[in-house]
């Protein structure tokens, strides 16, 4: 493992740490707070349609159906999932980024870790400076751009 790689590697289960990203669904009303308009209406349509059920005799008996249905969905919609990070998954597109997304593209590393990528002895002069170039160009980096950095470390 490069030196980058190690402090990439460091920096992201930190990073799980502090946000609590172990990829277990917590209860959390989030959904109500973020979209109460769309869970008024969730209810709205659900009475609206009990209502059509009990007056209609095809019907009638499924309304349980409905009820179950109901349940199972606003269950759903009350449980938070915050995926773990892994150094692995950076540049690989495959099933896990419809459940993770591109967090490795729009996620900015902290300044400490490209200071540490700087100060570290281990890290060769051609790795920093082109460091330093990114971060003149774009400013903030992604954890993509430090991760192109270890393809190039590693080859040297």
């Amino acid at each position: 493992m490069t030196e980058i790689q190690r402090l990439l590697t460091q920096t992201i289960n930190e990073l799980n740490i502090r946000e609590k990203r172990d990829n277990r669904p917590r209860f959390s009303i989030s959904f109500i707070r973020n979209h109460p308009g769309l869970f008024l209406a969730m209810y709205a349509a659900f009475f609206a349609t009990l209502i059509v059920m009990m007056r209609s005799e095809t019907l009638e008996g499924s309304v349980w159906l409905l009820w179950v249905l109901f349940a199972l969905l606003n269950a759903f919609f009350f449980f938070d999932v915050y995926p773990r990070y892994h150094y692995e998954d950076i540049d690989v597109l495959d099933f896990r980024v419809c459940y993770n997304g591109e967090w490795y593209n729009t996620r900015f590393v902290p300044e400490e870790l490209i200071q540490a990528i700087k100060n570290s002895p281990r890290v060769s002069a051609q790795a920093r400076a082109q460091l330093e170039k990114m971060v003149a160009r774009k400013g903030e980096l992604s954890f993509y751009d430090v991760f192109t950095l270890t393809r190039e470390e590693a080859t040297q």
